[in-house]
């Protein structure tokens, strides 16, 4: 009898406890090819994962890449993603990149031009909390650009 109550209560919390066990919710995949010694793409990238992207990251640089998916150099940056069959280049806000995927734009993706301080990955104790204004564009496939997002 007392085996039998306590192999019920193990099963019972077992159970209960599923939920908790269950797999965590993969987040929107992303991959992102930077140079393997920049601290602030490594802080960008944490600032993704902390939005919910599961970010592969390739160490290799990403001047390549950007020419690959066609980004015009003159709006390039330090880091160079993929995401939903866009392209994301340098320190785009998370919450950018999500509004993106749901707007779904005729485009060829985002970019935050040069290393602007206060944009995500550049926003780190070292600049005290200074803030300069960016834009994030948005890229035509043609490489034309529109201001998707101001940050003033």
């Amino acid at each position: 009898m007392m085996t039998t109550r306590r192999t019920l209560i193990t099963s019972l919390g077992a159970v209960l406890a599923l939920p908790a066990l269950a797999a965590k919710p993969q987040g929107t995949a992303m991959e992102v090819w930077k140079d393997p010694n920049c601290g602030c793409c490594k802080d960008w990238v944490k600032h993704l994962e902390q939005a919910g992207f599961a970010v592969r990251v390739f160490e290799k640089g990403n001047e390549a890449k950007r020419a690959e998916l066609g980004m015009p150099q003159a709006l390039g940056s330090c880091h160079t993603g993929v995401v939903g069959g866009y392209a994301i280049e340098g320190h785009v806000p998370a919450k950018d990149i999500q509004r993106l995927l749901r707007e779904k734009p005729a485009a060829l993706g985002l970019s935050v031009p040069g290393m602007p301080i206060g944009s995500p990955g550049m926003d780190g104790a070292i600049y005290k909390g200074r803030k300069d204004p960016f834009d994030v564009l948005l890229v035509a496939k043609n490489g034309s650009s529109t201001v998707f997002q101001s940050y003033r």
